[in-house]
């Protein structure tokens, strides 16, 4: 229905522990206006890196609503990324806006982290939800 490219913040940093050297998350996403090369280093240092990697898409779905609202109403919402590690680096693989996809790729044993969606990311998905969402009406006691 709609998509939105954009480009992960991924954090590499040094561990002192006994059986990791490195630990590497997701930790910002931003909307991927064009131009941008697919890797670049933000900040570099032993302790810490941070890269930018884009060529994401965040993509809606109609059948994928549900989730969507789920996120938007949340107390903070999250854009869920899935990553792998390629030569050396944490590279993303997919990501998105959906409370239930994002369970999904937590449940999958891969490596995901849900980052704090920004306001332009959070405003497309609202107007999204606006035009192709309704929600169910309740009836009695569903809830509890």
């Amino acid at each position: 229905m709609g998509s939105m490219p954009i480009a992960v913040i991924m954090q590499r940093r040094t561990l002192q522990h006994r059986w990791a050297d490195e630990s590497w998350a997701a930790v910002g996403v931003v909307p991927d206006r064009g131009n941008l090369p697919r890797l670049q280093m933000l900040s570099e240092s032993p302790e810490r890196d941070y890269y930018l990697v884009s060529g994401l898409e965040l993509e809606l779905y109609t059948d994928e609503n549900e989730g969507y609202f789920e996120n938007v109403v949340a107390p903070e919402s999250k854009v869920f990324v899935l990553w792998r590690m390629e030569d050396g680096k944490a590279i993303p693989a997919r990501a998105s806006v959906s409370y239930v996809e994002g369970t999904r790729m937590f449940d999958s044993g891969e490596a995901a982290d849900g980052v704090s969606m920004p306001a332009e990311i959070y405003h497309w998905v609202a107007d999204y939800l606006r035009a192709h969402y309704q929600p169910k009406p309740r009836r009695g006691r569903q809830h509890g």
